[in-house]
């Protein structure tokens, strides 16, 4: 049977299975407005979003031989969608991470910054203790983050949030001289 006979979502999916390309075509017109839509309103970058899109159909093509023409084709479609869409987000959150890491990495690779007793003292307990297990020690942020009963992602803020309060000490100081 010919692609551009056949009406249904599901004979269109099974034709592709069997080697019609022109089927993958008509589902792609078909729903990749409707995927498109649904992927815009929750991403809300039209490019990420365009991204998803191909990948979801990229991933119908490589999962077509597991499709199931008893059950309906757009629930499966979305399935694969949402999971793509899911793994988008985590890939940016890790991406995000490890950014954060290469900062505060950055900051931490640098030689351990002259800090004086009162700029310590202008800084919260937590950061000062970081701040000083961190650079005085030479604890990793795991380790830190073991003694001070918090996550390491908190022990990465509070050292580069304390820094940051030090090295605005240090140049107003600079400023007044």
């Amino acid at each position: 049977m010919k692609a551009s006979t056949i009406s249904s979502d599901e004979e269109l999916m099974t034709a592709y299975q069997a080697g019609d390309a022109s089927a993958f075509e008509i589902l792609f017109q078909r729903h990749s407005g409707k995927v498109y839509g649904f992927l815009v309103g929750r991403i809300r970058d039209r490019m990420e979003a365009q991204d998803v899109l191909q990948t979801t159909f990229l991933k119908l093509h490589q999962s077509r031989q597991k499709y199931d023409p008893r059950f309906p084709f757009l629930p499966w479609l979305f399935t694969i969608c949402k999971n793509v869409m899911i793994d988008h987000f985590r890939k940016a959150k890790r991406r995000m991470e490890i950014l954060d890491e290469e900062k505060v990495a950055g900051t931490a690779a640098e030689p351990a910054p002259e800090i004086s007793v009162p700029e310590l003292q202008g800084l919260s307990l937590q950061q000062r203790s970081a701040i000083e297990l961190r650079f005085q020690y030479e604890l990793s942020f795991e380790e830190i983050a073991e003694r001070l009963q918090t996550s390491s992602l908190n022990v990465r803020q509070l050292i580069s949030r304390g820094l940051k309060k030090i090295r605005g000490a240090q140049d107003a100081k600079k400023g007044k001289k």
